[in-house]
């Protein structure tokens, strides 16, 4: 058990630096991303969101939708299971436990 703890002690260094030189660059592609992605909207950018918003539910109402490639409907359901996603996130977050949910 000693030498397991010894060894353990003696390698931790070495893990470590391989670790952040591991991490380092994904970091850094990481908040490049994030600092576009994961800001909120600009003034301007809000009622180009409502437009879009309103071209979404015209486009319910009269079937257009139907005339959608198949990549753009991927590409649509994706986005609507990302924000799916992140509501449940959320609310596991704000109850502080998984505990109540079919997983």
């Amino acid at each position: 058990m000693a030498q397991l703890v010894r060894n353990a002690i003696e390698k931790a260094p070495a893990l470590l630096n391989a670790a952040a030189t591991y991490s380092k660059p994904r970091l850094v592609t990481f908040w490049q991303y994030a600092k576009v992605e994961l800001v909120p909207p600009s003034p301007p950018e809000i009622p180009r969101a409502i437009e879009s918003l309103k071209k979404i539910i015209s486009s319910a109402r009269t079937g257009s939708f139907k005339n959608l490639t198949v990549k753009e409907a991927l590409l649509n359901s994706l986005v609507a299971t990302e924000v799916c996603m992140w509501f449940y996130v959320g609310e596991i977050i704000g109850k502080r436990g998984i505990v109540g949910y079919d997983v």
